[in-house]
């Protein structure tokens, strides 16, 4: 049975909460040339902060590319309302899909008629 190549692209941005924060992962992200919307945790930029200069500069971040990215969390949270989806029964793809996308649908039709 011949394996199928699956094409790997970069993607332009990743956005993530504080959790991946740190500094080993913005790092690694921007050797391979990827824009990163992360918010800096309290405790790095008090630790930035207390070492002065020698701290460096805050790392960049897009506060409206971060808003929109919560339009996408809640998504997944409203389907997440499935017990099928949530649990993941299906453990093929495409039959997790054939989930989803009635999800999807319900979801979309609920909010146009209220």
């Amino acid at each position: 049975m011949p394996t199928r190549l699956r094409l790997r692209r970069t993607p332009p941005r990743v956005l993530g909460d504080e959790v991946y924060s740190s500094r080993a992962i913005r790092h690694m992200l921007r050797r391979r040339g990827i824009a990163v919307t992360i918010p800096e945790r309290r405790d790095q930029a008090a630790s930035r902060r207390r070492r002065g200069r020698l701290g460096g500069r805050r790392p960049a971040f897009d506060e409206q590319d971060y808003r929109e990215s919560n339009v996408v969390e809640r998504c997944f949270a409203r389907l997440k309302r499935f017990r099928a989806i949530a649990t993941r029964f299906d453990k093929l793809a495409d039959r997790y899909r054939a989930g989803v996308v009635p999800a999807s649908l319900i979801l979309w039709l609920r909010e146009t008629t209220s």
